[in-house]
């Protein structure tokens, strides 16, 4: 217990929990314990699990509660997310670090306890609900383990909540720079001082004004579809932000989304396909003058781009320039049918 207490209180920055009492552990040792099971047994056991057991636990939760916090175990069905999401992780599209989390719970318990508070509106809160301060990932988890997920209930202000949760996230550094900057301009939007969205994510004037340069620019339903994608980093993402400033660049975007081979692709994979979708045509245009030439080294043709217009010149090579000119039409037309696949 006594290491318990000091993980709690360095987690939370708080009075470590009060110890229990005889009868409040005699009491947690005759409750039986949550046990990961497949999907089946799960379904059947929510479906057969008793009303009055649950009134119970529930009515001894806001108990505890009032007593000082504590490390409680809690259904995580009966837990919301925080009003502003600070993630991009899907866990049914390649999310590796999910389902990493997923074993490690399973496999050795869940060390770290999420931080709660009982649910804004009074009824639900009253029917035993609650809201994720912070611990997604750990809430989803138990979720998908079909285990009680063990938390810290605490009163929290809509401020208080932002606050805790973009430390703890800022503390761990496992959120990419897409969800800090989709973070951050979520929670202005919702009307919180630009002071305070400094603070929930620990940042500096500067970093702030380039997370929100990128949160602007790159439409949001872009950065959901690529995800987190934690390696791309700063850099990358600041071009691919001026990369999508245009309507065109925007569409070939979303035809870029609308592939399979984004779709069975990772997070970092898609960010990839994208860029390179989007820079594509780009590096065609930025092309010095190449020159077409013979084994022996003689210039037969070369080909320079000119603002809006190329030019071609061939070297006396009358017959070439001819055959050139009468495939013209077939080349325009196999560029016309590669730039609809793009």
């Amino acid at each position: 217990m006594s290491r318990r207490r000091d993980e709690l209180k360095a987690l939370l920055g708080g009075a470590p929990p009060a110890a229990e009492t005889p009868a409040e552990a005699d009491a947690s040792a005759a409750r039986p314990r949550a046990h990961a099971s497949s999907g089946a047994v799960k379904a059947m056991g929510l479906a057969l699990g008793n009303l009055r057991a649950e009134a119970e636990d529930a009515r001894a939760l806001r108990e505890q509660v009032a007593r000082g916090e504590r490390v409680v175990e809690i259904d995580p069905n009966r837990i919301e997310p925080a009003f502003v999401a600070d993630r991009l992780s899907q866990p049914d599209r390649s999310d590796e670090a999910f389902d990493a989390l997923c074993r490690s719970i399973e496999n050795g318990g869940q060390e770290v306890p999420v931080l709660l508070r009982p649910h804004p509106d009074a009824e639900r809160a009253q029917a035993g609900w609650y809201q994720t301060a912070y611990g997604h990932r750990r809430v989803a988890a138990a979720r998908a383990l079909g285990i009680k997920v063990r938390a810290v209930v605490r009163p929290l202000s809509d401020v208080e909540l932002v606050v805790a949760q973009g430390k703890e996230n800022s503390e761990r550094r496992d959120l990419s720079f897409i969800e800090r900057a989709l973070f951050a301009e979520a929670l202005l939007q919702r009307g919180f001082e630009r002071a305070t969205v400094q603070s929930a994510l620990s940042l500096h004037k500067a970093e702030m004004t380039r997370l929100l340069q990128v949160a602007d620019a790159v439409p949001d339903a872009i950065a959901r579809a690529i995800g987190p994608a934690p390696r791309a980093g700063r850099t990358r993402w600041m071009l691919l932000a001026e990369q999508l400033r245009t309507a065109g660049a925007r569409d070939k975007a979303e035809r870029e989304i609308a592939t399979e081979r984004f779709a069975k692709a990772t997070s970092d994979e898609r960010f990839v396909l994208m860029l390179e979708r989007l820079t594509r045509r780009a590096k065609t245009a930025s092309r010095t003058a190449e020159a077409l030439s013979e084994p022996s080294g003689r210039v037969v043709a070369s080909f320079k781009p000119d603002g809006k217009r190329s030019v071609i010149e061939f070297k006396g090579e009358g017959a070439f320039a001819a055959f050139v000119a009468s495939e013209i039409p077939a080349l325009y037309a196999a560029f016309k049918a590669r730039e609809g696949e793009d």
